[in-house]
Parts: structure tokens; sequence; C-alpha cells
């Protein structure tokens, strides 16, 4: 028996209808995978996979609220979830970040637990893009309710979450601290080291000697900024006797990445004999003074030392409490003589250089590039220059190439640090100050390395 074909289509209709019920039914319920998956999330004293990228200010958890509802509501009123279409919620994005992690090694660490957190949230969230009644209700606005326009999201400002990314950490490492590795050539830099360039044998097979004396611990730096930085961070997080963290978050300046290249050789004992290198205080060291106190290698490294501290135990509140760290080494080097004997030797000084505007017809508001030294015995200051950006101009440099200032017309302004500031602030820069300040007009060159350097008759500056 035939039937019509209105008959067939109210029966496929029918069976349709029967099945989007069934799996209405059988489908777990926003709350359920929000108890289910969500709330282990929320319980866990794990940090979350945010870790991946923010060394500090920011977790999964400070986007779950204690309902699945209140969670829902909150996420969706500040545009994190996509009602149209749950898989591109913003939130999904933001977990995922971890994949365009640069850094392959902690992108496969934490792989597991990101993949497993946005499957979770995925879920959850198509649940409740599924839920009629849940997409209809509004948040409660009154003041007097506890779910009264709750909000998700990290406590401290976005600016302060982005600056404790490790990816800024790690620019701003490589600036300060990597740029300055050939000071501790050959000792501490093996992938610095050509075996087939002859001027390298006598430095390779020191390095060799002090490997076999003192093992791997001799090659701090590795072949890349990230492998070095992220085995520093994580030598320092064990505790051990007699031996100080590399970088000591607790007292930067007492990181023996900073010690060691300030400290003087290994002294002797009673008998005359040569006692070995100290990795606590006093702290001495093999190889012997690498840098001075407050000369400007000293600046970079302390500064980032004092910055790393503050990021890894989440001192940072508001936006204006972030240091500019703007500065980009370069190998321009600057030389002073014959320095004003009304200051004294060894006084620590900084030297900054602003540039000619030709559009203006006056100074740059803002130094374009400093260093920071000592005035030697002899009354002079060298030090290779910090290139500075600001804030209308950045200037452009990558870890293949060093930052430069081009030929022509500067100011050269020089600042004595007499009531020793840089002491307890690293970081300041002294070119406001009003006193104790000498300068010239000069038309440089800037050709590169100490050699090179670009001569300044100090007995000129007024």
């Amino acid at each position: 028996m035939s039937r019509h074909p209105a008959f067939w289509a109210a029966t496929l209709c029918f069976f349709t209808l029967e099945l989007q019920l069934i799996a209405e039914e059988t489908s777990p319920s926003p709350l359920a995978v929000f108890e289910q998956r969500i709330m282990p999330i929320f319980a866990s004293p794990k940090p979350s996979s945010c870790i991946q990228c923010h060394l500090a200010s920011v977790d999964l958890k400070n986007y779950i609220l204690p309902t699945s509802q209140a969670t829902f509501q909150a996420l969706r009123n500040q545009g994190l979830i996509n009602v149209d279409a749950p898989l591109e919620s913003k939130i999904l994005q933001l977990i995922a970040m971890g994949d365009k992690d640069a850094d392959q090694g902690a992108k496969l660490i934490h792989a597991k637990t990101r993949q497993a957190e946005r499957a979770a949230f995925a879920a959850w969230i198509e649940a409740c893009c599924q839920d009629k009644v849940l997409l209809a209700s509004q948040p409660n606005r009154e003041p007097s309710t506890e779910s009264a326009q709750q909000t998700v999201g990290p406590e401290k400002p976005l600016a302060v979450v982005r600056y404790n990314r490790k990816d800024r950490l790690l620019d701003s490492f490589v600036r300060n601290i990597w740029s300055q590795r050939m000071r501790c050539f050959p000792c501490h830099t093996p992938h610095e080291i050509d075996l087939d360039n002859p001027m390298h044998k006598q430095p390779g097979e020191r390095h060799a000697d002090y490997v076999q004396e003192f093992g791997q611990k001799m090659n701090l730096f590795l072949e890349t900024p990230e492998k070095t930085l992220n085995s520093w961070i994580a030598s320092s997080r064990k505790e051990r006797e007699n031996h100080l963290p590399l970088i000591n978050a607790k007292t930067p300046a007492n990181s023996l990445i900073l010690l060691k290249p300030t400290a003087k050789v290994p002294g002797k004992d009673e008998n005359g004999l040569v006692v070995g290198p100290s990795s606590v205080l006093p702290v001495s060291h093999v190889g012997g003074l690498k840098m001075h106190i407050h000369d400007q290698s000293y600046k970079s490294f302390l500064t980032w030392l004092e910055d790393f501290a503050r990021v890894d135990s989440d001192t940072y509140a508001e936006e204006s409490d972030l240091p500019q760290d703007n500065w980009f080494p370069t190998e321009q080097v600057v030389r002073i003589s014959d320095v004003s004997d009304a200051w004294p030797v060894l006084a620590t000084v900084q030297v900054f250089v602003f540039a000619w505007d030709e559009h203006t017809s006056a100074w740059s508001t803002s130094p374009t590039a400093f260093t920071q030294a000592l005035i030697t015995p002899k009354r002079m200051v060298n030090g290779p220059l910090f290139r500075m950006a600001s804030p209308t101009q950045k200037v452009q440099w990558t870890r293949g190439e060093m930052a430069r200032l081009e030929p022509g017309k500067y100011l050269i302004r020089v600042c004595l640090d007499r009531n020793q500031q840089l002491n307890e602030h690293p970081e300041v820069l002294l070119h406001d100050a009003k006193s104790d300040m000498l300068q010239t007009e000069i038309e440089a060159v800037w050709k590169d390395g100490f050699k090179d350097a670009e001569l300044i008759d100090g007995g000129q500056m007024k």
C-alpha cells in the first residue's frame, strides 16, 4: 500500500522531533558539566596553564565564579562567550594562547593541561548555549544581591598582566643580560667558542679545563636566551646550602649572576694555598672582576634582577608601578677625559645623549641614549651606550643586530650620583638632575667598539 508523500514528511518530522527531545534529555546540563569539569579547575591547588605564558597576576581560576549561571553571565557580559558561535568564544582563545608560544619546551610541558582546560570550557559553553532558559536569563543588577554584576578576570590591570608575561621578561633579559654575555667569554659561554677559529684555541682549552674541574655548571649561557633563562630560573628555585641562587628573587643584589663578575679571585689560606671559589658571601670568582659595581653592565643586570623579583612576587599593582624598561644595547662607546676635579674618583656618573631635532630646532626632550660608569683614577669615564626608546618613536632592534645612533649633532650631559641614589634604586636615571651636571655639544661619528669610542674633552664641559 502506497502512502501519500505528506504522510512520510509528517512521519520524518515526528521522528526528528523525538530524536531532538531524546538528545536534549540525554545531553548533560550546564550545571552538570560545570560541576564535573569546571569546578575541579577552580578547586585545584595547582596553577592553571596560564603559568606557561604568565609568571604572575593571572590564573584560569580568575574566570570562574562559584556557580555555573553566575560564571556564564559574567563571561557573556564581558564578551568572553560567543553565544552564536560557542567554539569561537574569546575565553577559549585565551586558553589556547599557549599553542603560539615560541618556547617549544614550555608548550610541550603544558600541552596536556591546556588541552584539558579548553575541552572542559568548550563542553560547558556549548551546554550553556543550548540551554534556552540560561540564554534568556539576565544578570541580577540589584546592588543588594550577592550576584550583582559579578565580573571575572584578573584583579590587576591588564597592563600589569601583560607586563608579567614571560615573553616580555625574556625580551628584557635579552637586552639587559644576554647582550652582555661576552663579558663572561670563554668560561661560561661554550656556544660562543669556535674551535675552527685559531684565535679561539686557547680560550677553548681554558673552558674545557674549567668544565673538567668544576663541572657543567660552568656553562651558564646556553644555545639560546630562552634555554638560558629557563635554566637559570629552574636552578634558582632549588635551595642549596653553601650556594646562593643565580637569580635571588628575595634579595636581587645577592644574585650569584651579579656577585660573581664583580668579585675578586679567591684568596689564600694560612698555608699560602689558593682556596676554592666561594658561592656564598663573601663571593669569590676564579675569573676575577668582569664588571665594576655601578658600571653600565652592573646597572642593566641589577635592574633586570629587581624587575624579575617584583614580577615573581606579583608586586606590581598598578600600571604606574611598572618601570620603563626601554633601553637597547649598542656597540657604540662614549669616552670622556679630564672629568671635573670637583667630582670624586670612583663616583658613579650617568652620561646622557640628546639628539638635535631639525624640525623643532631644539634638543630632544628625552635622552636618545645613556651609559653609566665610574670616574677612573685617571679622571676618565668610559661606557657602551644603551639606545633609549621614546613613547612616540620605538627603537627597532632584534636579537640578530644591535641598536645604533646615527652620526650627527648631539648634546652630552653627565650627571653625578652624589647622593648615591643608585645604591637603593638601581633603575633610576638622573638626566633631570638640577645640580651636579656637566654638558657640552658635539658632532659625533659613532663608530663601534672601545677602540673607536667617541672622544669628548671633559675640560670643555660646562
